[in-house]
C-alpha cells in the first residue's frame, strides 16, 4: 500500500469535506506530494541558511566590525545581534501583506516571490560595502537588506506551512509536516558549516577580509533553484477548490482580525516559546559557547553543528509518530521540559566540561525537536482554508518579531548588565510557562481532514491505525 492509499482523501469529498463534487480536485500522487513539500521547505532552508551565517560564531564579530565605527568585541557581537533583531520588525508587515495575499491569488504565486527576496536580499549582502568605505552608510544599508529580508520571511514560513499542510494526506500530515523544520535544521547547519569551511580553508585574515562575503553570495543560487522547483508546481487542492467554489474570502485581512482573532492570540503564546527556544539554539547559542562560556571557536561550532544533525535525523520520526498519537502530547512534553529542564541544561553547559557543554545544548535540542517535529502540521490546521495563510502569517510573524528576533540582544544584554550566564534558562522557563495553557487549550487535529480543520464544527480527530 502506498502512502497515499489511504481511502478517500479530503480533496475527493468537496471543498468542505461534504459530498461528492464531480468538479473538485482529488488529491495528489505521491510524486506531487513529494514536490510539493520539497518546493515549500526550500525556502525556510534559504531562511535558516541566513541565520546560519549571520550568526555563526565567528561570523558576528566579523559583521560587528566590518559594518560599523571600531568597538570593543563584545560590542561587536551585540551589534550584529541588532541586525538580527532588526530584520523582526519587517515580519508582522510582511505577514499581512502575504499572509492575506496568499488567501486571495494562491500559495504558489506568493512563495515564487518571497524566495526571491529573500535570497536576493540575503545575496546582496555578500556586495554591500563596509564602514571603512562609506561610512555610516554601511549600517544604513545592511539595515535596509535586513529589512527587505524580514519583510519577505513574514509572508514565506505561512505559506510554505500552509502548503505542506494541504497537499499532504490527512494521515500522514505530521509526517510531511516535519519537513518544514527539517528545512530549517538543514538550512542552519549549512550555514554554519559553510562559514566553519571557508574560515579554515582561507584562515582568519583571509576571511575578515573578503571571506565573509562567500557565504552570503551561495543564498542566490539556491534560491534560483528554489524557485524552479516551486515553478513545477501546482496551488494546492484545498485552494484550488476554494477558488473553484467562488469561496474565497473578499477581505482576507478584514475577516482574519475580526473572526479569528482568539485562535490568533494563543497561536502568539505557543510561538512565544517556540521561538524564545529556537532563536536561543540556533542564533544565540553559537557565540554564548565561545563568548561567554569561552569554549573556542571551533569546538563550538562543532557542538552545534553536531546537535542539529541530531535533530536532523529525529525530526520526522516525530512527525510521523504525531499522526499516531497526536501533536498535543509532543508539544505539551516540549513545554513541561523547557519548565523543568532548562536551568540543569546550563547549569551543565557552565561547568566548562566539554562533555557537559554538549550534554546541555542536546537536552535543549531535544526539547526543540518535539515541537519542530509538529507545529508544521499544527499551526495550519488551527485556522480554515479562506484565511488560513493569512491568519497563521500574521500570528506567527507578530510573535517571532516581539520574541524571536529579540532574544540574541535580550538576554545578551541581560547577561552583559547582570553577570548570570543563566539567563537564557531563565527566560525559557517563562516561555514555556506563558505556552503551557494555550497548548493544553488547543484543539488535537491530527486525523482531522485539512479543509475542515479550523472550522466551527471541525470533526474529531482520527488517530491512525497501528
Amino acid at each position: 500500500m502506498s502512502m497515499l492509499d489511504e481511502g478517500p482523501a479530503p480533496h475527493e469529498r468537496g471543498p468542505h469535506g461534504g459530498g461528492a463534487d464531480d468538479n473538485a480536485v482529488g488529491a495528489p500522487d505521491e510524486a506531487t506530494v513529494r514536490k510539493a513539500v520539497i518546493a515549500s521547505a526550500m525556502g525556510n532552508c534559504i531562511e535558516w541558511f541566513d541565520f546560519g551565517v549571520f550568526s555563526a560564531g565567528v561570523m558576528t564579530a566579523i559583521i560587528g566590525t566590518v559594518f560599523f565605527p571600531a568597538g570593543d568585541d563584545g560590542g561587536a557581537v551585540l551589534r550584529s545581534f541588532a541586525m538580527i533583531a532588526a530584520a523582526f520588525i519587517a515580519r508582522p508587515f510582511g505577514g499581512m501583506f502575504f499572509g492575506p495575499l496568499g488567501d486571495r491569488i494562491g500559495r504558489k504565486r506568493v512563495l515564487a516571490m518571497t524566495i526571491i527576496l529573500m535570497s536576493g536580499s540575503t545575496a546582496l549582502i555578500g556586495v554591500l560595502p563596509g564602514y571603512a568605505q562609506i561610512g555610516f552608510a554601511a549600517p544604513l544599508l545592511l539595515l535596509l537588506v535586513r529589512l527587505v529580508q524580514g519583510f519577505s520571511a513574514g509572508g514565506e514560513y505561512g505559506g510554505a506551512a500552509t502548503m505542506i499542510a494541504e497537499y499532504a494526506p490527512t494521515k500522514r500530515r505530521g509526517f510531511f509536516g516535519s519537513f518544514l523544520e527539517l528545512g530549517t535544521l538543514a538550512g542552519f547547519a549549512l550555514g554554519a558549516a559553510l562559514v566553519l569551511g571557508v574560515n579554515l580553508a582561507l584562515g582568519d585574515e583571509a576571511m575578515h577580509a573578503w571571506g565573509w562575503r562567500i557565504p552570503f553570495l551561495i543564498a542566490l543560487p539556491l534560491g534560483l533553484v528554489g524557485l524552479y522547483v516551486r515553478s513545477r508546481i501546482e496551488d494546492t487542492p484545498a485552494f484550488r477548490n476554494l477558488e473553484r467554489s467562488g469561496e474565497r474570502a473578499r477581505s482576507p485581512l478584514k475577516e482574519t482580525l475580526a473572526r479569528h482573532w482568539r485562535m490568533i492570540a494563543m497561536l502568539i503564546s505557543i510561538v512565544f516559546l517556540l521561538n524564545v527556544a529556537d532563536y536561543t539554539l540556533l542564533t544565540f547559542m553559537p557565540s554564548y559557547l565561545t563568548e561567554n562560556l569561552e569554549v573556542d571557536a571551533t569546538p563550538a561550532q562543532l557542538i552545534t553543528i553536531g546537535v542539529e544533525l541530531i535533530m536532523i535525523v529525529v525530526i520526522v520520526p516525530l512527525g510521523a509518530l504525531s499522526d499516531r498519537i497526536g501533536r498535543k502530547p509532543l508539544l505539551i512534553t516540549s513545554a513541561v521540559g523547557f519548565l523543568l529542564l532548562s536551568w540543569p541544561a546550563f547549569a551543565l553547559m557552565q561547568t566548562g566540561d566539554g562533555l557537559a557543554v554538549a550534554g546541555g545544548y542536546m537536552i535543549i535540542g531535544g526539547l526543540l525537536v518535539l515541537m519542530l517535529a509538529v507545529i508544521g502540521a499544527t499551526f495550519p490546521a488551527m485556522f480554515p482554508t479562506r484565511v488560513r495563510y493569512g491568519a497563521f502569517a500574521i500570528g506567527y510573524n507578530v510573535s517571532t518579531s516581539l520574541f524571536g528576533g529579540t532574544v540574541a540582544v535580550l538576554v545578551g544584554s541581560l547577561i552583559k548588565a547582570t553577570g548570570s550566564n543563566s539567563i537564557p534558562a531563565y527566560y525559557l522557563m517563562l516561555a514555556a510557562a506563558v505556552a503551557l495553557i494555550p497548548l493544553i487549550k488547543l484543539p488535537e487535529t491530527a486525523g482531522v481532514p485539512i479543509e475542515e480543520a479550523g472550522e466551527e464544527n471541525a470533526p474529531e480527530p482520527v488517530k491512525a491505525a497501528a
